[in-house]
C-alpha cells in the first residue's frame, strides 16, 4: 500500500516542477510568482511577512470538481467541509456559497459554521469528546446530524435532548479497524485509535439507540484517517460499513445515511494521489444499491492547494557542513513539518531567483528549537536577506494550528479572488499578545 511519500531529497521535485503541477500559481517573467491574477510580492510589500494567502477561485473550482465527480457517479452525496482544516469565516463562507455543508468537531466550529452562513441542517458534528454544553448547543440549533462516538456519549446526548424536549438525529461513528497508512498521528480508523465505536459492537448499539428517548438513529459514519494516497483503505472500510448496514437493516432498523468521512490526500511532492472520481467510484461500488444518502467530509483536499505561506529570508548561514536559509516564518506559524515531519514545496517569489542555480539548503525558522525546521537538503537558489519564498499547499492545517509561541504574533491572512485581494485577518500586534493578561495585585 503506497501511502507514504518518498523522503529522499534526491527525489524532491524542483521549484519549476512544483509550479508546473499547480495551475493556480505561475512564475511571471517580470512580476514573479503569482497566485491567480495577483503578484505575491505586492501582498508581501503591503502586508509584510509571514502572511497566509488563499485563492477563492481554487476553493470554488476544487469544490465543483468534487461535487461534479459525485454527480457523475450517480450518487446522492453531500460534501460537508471539514472546518478543522481551515476555520476562517471567509474560507467557510466561500465553500458554503458553492453548496458545501460543514463537518465540525467543537462548539466553536459549530458557531463558526453558522456565522459563515452554513444552514444548521447541513452541519454534521463529529469528534470524540463533545461536552454537555456542546451537545446542548447542537441540539438547540437542530443541526443535521450528530456523529456519536461511544455508548457513553450516546447516553449523554439522550439526556441532553430529552431535557430540551428535542430529538437528535444520530449516526454512529464506527471504527472499521482499517489501516489507512501514512502518519500514525493522523490515522483514525484502527482498533487502537481513540475514535469511533468498535465494529463488532455497532449493530447492538444501533439497536439500543433506537430505544432511547431523544434519539433518532439515522445512519452510520466512519473516518479512517488523513492524507490518504491510496483508495484501497477506503474500499476496505466501505465494504465493512456496507456489511454492517445490511446487518442492522436485517434486524429491522432503518439506516438512511452513510457518512464516508474524509482524508483524501493531496500531492505535496507531486506524488500520485487519488482523484475525486476515484473516491466517488469507491463509494459507488460499495453503496450504489443500498438506497442511502451519502455524505463525506473533505478538508485538506479542498483547502490545502488553495493556500500559500509567504515568508522573507532573514539571512543565509553557511557552516562548514551545510547552508541554512533562515526565514521569518516559524513552527508557530506552520507546525506540520515539526509535528508530522510533513513536506511542503518551497519556491522563490522573485523571477530572478527562480532562474538561479540550485544548491541544497536547510530551511529553518527563528524559534529556539531544533524542530523549527521546514526542510532539509532542499534544492534552492541563493537567497539574499529580504528575498521572498512561498510555502506551497499551506491552506490546510496551517493558520488554524498556529500559535503565538516565543511571543511571535500570529500572521496576517489574505484572500485572493481573481486579480483582487483582501486582508481577511490583520496581523496580530505585539500588544495583542498580552491584551487580556492580568497581573495579580502584589
Amino acid at each position: 500500500m503506497a501511502t507514504h511519500a518518498p523522503t529522499d531529497p534526491a527525489d524532491d521535485p524542483s521549484p519549476a516542477e512544483l509550479l508546473a503541477g499547480r495551475n493556480n500559481l505561475r512564475m511571471h517573467a517580470m512580476d514573479g510568482l503569482m497566485l491567480d491574477g495577483v503578484k505575491l510580492s505586492a501582498i508581501a510589500r503591503e502586508v509584510g511577512t509571514p502572511t497566509w494567502v488563499y485563492s477563492a477561485g481554487t476553493l470554488r473550482s476544487r469544490y465543483q470538481a468534487l461535487a461534479g465527480a459525485l454527480k457523475d457517479a450517480g450518487l446522492d452525496a453531500q460534501p460537508h467541509y471539514a472546518v478543522k482544516a481551515n476555520d476562517h469565516l471567509a474560507v467557510i463562507a466561500t465553500l458554503a456559497r458553492e453548496g458545501a455543508g460543514a463537518d465540525v468537531v467543537s462548539g466553536g466550529e459549530l458557531r463558526r459554521a453558522l456565522k459563515a452562513g452554513v444552514p444548521a441542517k447541513h452541519i454534521v458534528y463529529s469528534g470524540v469528546g463533545k461536552s454537555v454544553p456542546e451537545l446542548r448547543l447542537a441540539v438547540a440549533e437542530d443541526i443535521g446530524q450528530i456523529n456519536v462516538e461511544s455508548a457513553e456519549e450516546l447516553a449523554m446526548l439522550s439526556a441532553v435532548a430529552t431535557a430540551a424536549g428535542r430529538v437528535a438525529r444520530v449516526a454512529l461513528r464506527v471504527n472499521p479497524d482499517v489501516e489507512a497508512g501514512g502518519n500514525s498521528k493522523i490515522s483514525t480508523g484502527r482498533a487502537t485509535d481513540k475514535f469511533g465505536i468498535a465494529y463488532d459492537a455497532a449493530a447492538a448499539l444501533y439497536a439500543h439507540a433506537a430505544t432511547l428517548p431523544g434519539i433518532q438513529p439515522v445512519g452510520i459514519a466512519t473516518h479512517i484517517g488523513s492524507q490518504i494516497l491510496d483508495l484501497a483503505p477506503y474500499r476496505d472500510a466501505f465494504a465493512r460499513i456496507a456489511t454492517l448496514v445490511r446487518t442492522i437493516r436485517d434486524a429491522g432498523y432503518k439506516v438512511e445515511s452513510i457518512d464516508c468521512g474524509g482524508g483524501l490526500g493531496i500531492p505535496y511532492r507531486n506524488e500520485p494521489a487519488p482523484s475525486p472520481a476515484g473516491l466517488a467510484g469507491a463509494m459507488k461500488a460499495a453503496f450504489h444499491n443500498m438506497d442511502v444518502r451519502l455524505a463525506l467530509e473533505p478538508g485538506r483536499w479542498l483547502v490545502g492547494p488553495a493556500g500559500v505561506l509567504l515568508a522573507s529570508v532573514v539571512l543565509t548561514k553557511q557552516t562548514p557542513v551545510k547552508r541554512f536559509v533562515v526565514v521569518d516564518a516559524a513552527m508557530n506559524d506552520l507546525v506540520r513539518p515539526a509535528m508530522y515531519e510533513s513536506w511542503h514545496g518551497i519556491v522563490p517569489v522573485s523571477p530572478v531567483d527562480a532562474v538561479a542555480p540550485l544548491s541544497p539548503a536547510d530551511v529553518v525558522g527563528p524559534i529556539c528549537e531544533s524542530g523549527d525546521t521546514f526542510a532539509k537538503e532542499r534544492a534552492l537558489p541563493p537567497l539574499a536577506p529580504g528575498a521572498l519564498v512561498a510555502f506551497l499547499d499551506a491552506g490546510a492545517y496551517g493558520a488554524v494550528m498556529s500559535s503565538p509561541y516565543n511571543a511571535r504574533p500570529r500572521a496576517a491572512e489574505v484572500m485572493v479572488d481573481g486579480d483582487r485581494w483582501t486582508v481577511i485577518r490583520p496581523r496580530q500586534t505585539i500588544d495583542d499578545l498580552w491584551a487580556n493578561e492580568v497581573l495579580p495585585a502584589s
